[in-house]
C-alpha cells in the first residue's frame, strides 16, 4: 500500500472518530437544554441518540431515568438507574434516585444497602441521605410494637 493510501486511510478514521465524539456530545448537549425547558419527548430522543454513539454514556442513561421519574414510569426509570450504576457506580445522583424508588417500593433493606453505599461515596448530596433515613424511620415498623 503506497503512503498515501495509507495516510488516507488513517485520515478518514481519525475524521470519523471525531466526528462520532463529536455527535455524541452533540447529542447529550442538546438533549440537556430540551431536559432544562421541559420538552421531555425531545430529550429523550437526543439522549437515546447519545446512548446509540456511546453506549457508556451514563449521563444519558441519567437523564432519561429523570424523565421517566417526572412521567411516572417506575420501571423504565429502574432500568436506566441501573444502567447508569452499572457504568458509574459511584454516582450520587442514581443512587439517591434509586433509594427513593426503593423507598417508594416499600424495599426497606435495599435503601439501607444503598445508604450505605451513599454514605462513603457522597459529596454534594449528604443531606438527602440522612432526609431519606429519617422517612424510612418514620415508616418502618418498630420491633418492640405489638
Amino acid at each position: 500500500m503506497n503512503k498515501i493510501l495509507k495516510l488516507t486511510i488513517i485520515f478518514y478514521f481519525i475524521n470519523n472518530i471525531f466526528n462520532i465524539s463529536f455527535s455524541n456530545e452533540e447529542f447529550f448537549n442538546q438533549g440537556v437544554k430540551y431536559y432544562e425547558k421541559k420538552k421531555y419527548e425531545e430529550a429523550r430522543f437526543m439522549f437515546e441518540r447519545s446512548i446509540v454513539f456511546n453506549p457508556k454514556n451514563s449521563n444519558s442513561y441519567l437523564y432519561l431515568a429523570k424523565i421517566y421519574n417526572i412521567e411516572e414510569e417506575q420501571e423504565k426509570e429502574e432500568k436506566n438507574l441501573e444502567s447508569t450504576l452499572l457504568i458509574e457506580p459511584e454516582n450520587e445522583e442514581a443512587i439517591l434516585m434509586s433509594m427513593k424508588v426503593a423507598l417508594k417500593k416499600s424495599n426497606y433493606s435495599k435503601v439501607k444497602d444503598l445508604s450505605k453505599t451513599f454514605e462513603q461515596i457522597c459529596k454534594k448530596l449528604c443531606i438527602e441521605n440522612k432526609n431519606i433515613l429519617e422517612i424510612l424511620a418514620n415508616i418502618e415498623p418498630k420491633n418492640n410494637e405489638s
